[in-house]
């Protein structure tokens, strides 16, 4: 079943104006990637998007992305990877490894364009993606939050509000 406008208003409440801009985004990106598949996975994906994305109001990180400059681990061996590299997308794929592992799977030329991870689309898919690639549909099925938390951030940043908007899905999506 499709997520509702009123749903998502419901759950990211300062998100009124972006949800009918990513609404479709979210419900195609639920299919394709198997969220849909269960609630537990649902409310997970949509708790992490809350957060990552700032209720739908950044599909591209704030700082310059300076910080990521010559990670390798991320694939940012060229000067300037790190600032053109940074998160971008609902849950904020970050590194040049990233975007070309995203870019491949979903058809997109994102080395030469990553700009493409800021449409809505491209935004959900990217998050949806990296939910799959990721194995946190098993995981969510677990219930294990927590893990699923630390796969998307590394660590448990934001925890308490990630927990907010999963306990407000868990109310609201039944």
């Amino acid at each position: 079943m499709d997520l509702t406008t009123q749903q998502l208003l419901s759950i990211m409440p300062f998100a009124s104006k972006r949800i009918p801009i990513f609404l479709e985004a979210i419900n195609s990106t639920r299919k394709e990637f198997l969220i849909d598949q269960s609630l537990i996975r649902t409310t997970m994906w949509i708790a992490q998007l809350a957060h990552e994305s700032g209720e739908l109001r950044y599909v591209k990180e704030i700082a310059s992305g300076t910080a990521y400059e010559g990670r390798k681990d991320l694939g940012n061996t060229q000067p300037g990877d790190g600032v053109r590299y940074k998160g971008r997308g609902l849950i904020q794929i970050t590194g040049r490894a990233n975007y070309e592992k995203l870019g491949a799977a979903l058809g997109l030329s994102l080395i030469e364009k990553p700009e493409l991870l800021e449409e809505p689309l491209n935004a959900a898919r990217s998050a949806g993606w990296f939910w799959f690639a990721h194995k946190l549909n098993e995981i969510a099925e677990t219930g294990d939050f927590i893990k699923v938390t630390k796969r998307i951030n590394g660590g448990t940043n934001g925890l308490a509000d990630r927990q907010q908007y999963w306990d407000k899905a868990k109310r609201v999506i039944v």
